[in-house]
């Protein structure tokens, strides 16, 4: 990222939590330049892109001020989900969602997925990742075709310990097990610390793949509620900790889907403690933590873990492409348990993927397609942002993620994101509804986006419909 890129990113982020609100005069050229220790010329190249973004206004001989276009500052305010474990639902509504991903035969033109979360699969910097695969389907047939490790490729689970330890862990190559992605492995670890009827922790909003493993394995969900910027709220979890047997805490507190949050690592450090208080294993998902805007990259719990009650799960399909399915579990103190509900559930998995994803991380080649995803994405979310804040009603939420490429934004009360969705469709438009978000189908005036489907201008003409749909509820 350039310096103009990032104190862009710095001032916007203040203005997006409100130190300076709509029609504020901003810090003058010159005073940044001193503050930030950059050349004027960085300073007003900064000030151009937030103009574009519609961030800021220049006044002549006045300065730079807050727009009065900047309508969504606000960011959605803490959740607030049941208070007692609940079945899970929903599984119609997501089944429906992932059917219309691939659906060709609607006879409706398909303007834009916003309701998916997959990432950029055109970049020129995963090319030396397909020409490895394309060398080894060429020249190691057999390597494809036989029985591999049931705990995975030990070329690949000796760079999985070199890439974990960007997060602050210190793990051996024998201390993972690859799986077929990172849903397989937040199945596998759900049937490897708990049985049926048992209480699992999650954060509300939260991810309807891991809601779903928890239906799948004839658990309850016990919703906790979380703030947009920062997580789960730790006080609510010491309540239910203290009310309710738990017997897991599933979460993805660094680069959340869907609101897009990073954890401080503070909260993160407490966070453990409790579970150790408490005696209770955490789940952590970090399958967008590599794509987090900030460098170095976040710590996950993990790292943070003395006893191996944190299993920590990945894969590469958030980071390169979902097809690829090769996911992965550090799963501590839990590996026995882990090994096995792994093997019953899908035995090995294919190996010409881990290997030519191997041989892509130790020649480099995964660095710099991260280094480039990442600024690919923060450019991607300004701009949803923006058109987000020029088209949707004033009052609307919107996140604002600190890394991968999904939103979430929350419409007032008395708009049905069903209903928008359904109408939408109509229009060649896909968004995710947020009651697939919930084990218990709240946040129906919600809605996840992603943010790269499609070109800018694509995206840009979908928001301004799906507004003028919003309207249209309302009448």
């Amino acid at each position: 990222m350039t310096l103009y890129e990032s104190l862009a990113c710095e001032l916007k982020a203040q203005i997006d939590r409100g130190l300076f609100e709509q029609g504020d005069k901003l810090p003058s050229v010159r005073q940044l330049s001193k503050e930030h220790h950059v050349s004027i010329a960085t300073v007003q190249e900064a000030y151009r892109v937030l103009e574009s973004q519609m961030y800021v206004e220049a006044k002549p001989k006045s300065g730079y001020f807050v727009s009065s276009n900047t309508t969504l500052n606000n960011t959605p305010k803490m959740t607030k989900p049941p208070q007692r474990p609940m079945d899970v639902s929903q599984w119609e509504d997501v089944l429906n969602m992932l059917l219309n991903t691939f659906n060709k035969d609607s006879g409706i033109e398909t303007r834009c997925q916003f309701q998916h979360a997959m990432p950029n699969m055109t970049a020129k910097t995963l090319k030396p990742l397909t020409k490895r695969l394309h060398e080894l389907t060429k020249n190691r047939p057999l390597d494809g075709m036989v029985y591999g490790d049931v705990k995975g490729d030990q070329s690949l689970r000796k760079q999985l310990s070199r890439l974990t330890a960007a997060s602050g862990c210190r793990l051996q190559s024998d201390e993972f097990i690859v799986t077929s992605g990172c849903q397989e492995a937040l199945s596998v670890c759900l049937r490897a610390v708990a049985n049926a009827g048992d209480v699992i922790v999650v954060e509300s909003p939260g991810f309807y793949g891991a809601m779903q493993a928890i239906k799948g394995a004839n658990l309850k969900a016990l919703e906790i509620p979380t703030d947009s910027e920062t997580g789960l709220s730790l006080d609510a979890l010491k309540l239910a900790l203290d009310q309710w047997p738990v017997k897991a805490i599933l979460v993805a507190p660094t680069v959340n889907n869907p609101q897009g949050f990073v954890m401080p690592d503070d909260k993160k450090k407490a966070l453990y403690d409790m579970a150790r208080e408490y005696d209770v294993a955490i789940i952590e998902d970090d399958i967008y933590g590599d794509i987090a805007y900030s460098y170095p990259r976040p710590k996950t719990v993990k790292s943070f873990d003395e006893d191996g009650r944190v299993l920590l799960c990945s894969s590469f399909s958030k980071t390169l492409a979902p097809g690829f399915r090769v996911g992965w579990i550090a799963p501590g103190s839990f590996r026995n348990k882990v090994l096995h509900a792994k093997y019953v559930s899908s035995s090995m998995c294919p190996t010409l993927p881990q290997l030519a994803i191997a041989s892509y991380i130790e020649q480099g080649g995964y660095d710099k397609h991260i280094r480039a995803m990442r600024h690919y994405y923060l450019s991607a979310r300004d701009a949803l942002r923006a058109d987000i804040k020029r088209y949707f009603p004033q009052d609307t939420c919107v996140s604002y993620p600190q890394g991968g490429y999904v939103l979430w934004v929350e419409l007032n009360a008395k708009y049905d994101a069903v209903k928008l969705a359904d109408k939408a469709k109509e229009h060649g438009i896909y968004v995710a509804p947020g009651q697939m978000f919930s084990a218990t189908g709240k946040y129906r005036n919600c809605l996840r986006f992603n943010f790269i489907d499609g070109s800018q201008e694509v995206r840009t003409q979908s928001i301004k419909l799906l507004g003028e749909l919003i309207e249209s509820l309302a009448e």
